[in-house]
């Protein structure tokens, strides 16, 4: 996966609620009481550790990006959340694979690869 791959994959991942594009893109899926398609974390966390890779010396990132990254971290575990007091069975680790999406997202944030 390229940079620009990667890119618009986390973009459209991130902005799901927002552009309404696809169904089942992970927040849309988490919002609508459903587990991520199989691989779907695998591929964002792919995605994330390729971005990671590649801005890590930068000073700045897009505010596309940022944005998008900022919802896929924060709105992906406050949906979870929402399903756990709905009563959603959602997979025995997908809170964990949620917080390595968060911590994909620190990492660039931050410059420095959170394991």
């Amino acid at each position: 996966m390229d940079y620009e791959t990667a890119r618009n994959f986390l973009i459209d991942q991130g902005m799901a609620l927002q552009t309404q594009r696809n169904p089942d893109d992970l927040l849309r899926r988490l919002q609508d009481g459903k587990a991520p398609i199989p691989g779907q974390l695998t591929s964002i966390l792919l995605a994330l550790k390729r971005l990671f890779e590649d801005v890590q010396d930068r000073d700045s990132l897009d505010r596309p990006l940022v944005l998008a990254l900022y919802l896929l971290a924060i709105q992906s575990q406050q949906l979870f959340e929402q399903g756990v007091r709905s009563r959603v069975g959602w997979p025995p680790l997908l809170k964990e694979d949620l917080q390595r999406v968060a911590k994909g997202v620190e990492s660039i944030f931050s410059g420095v690869w959170k394991n």
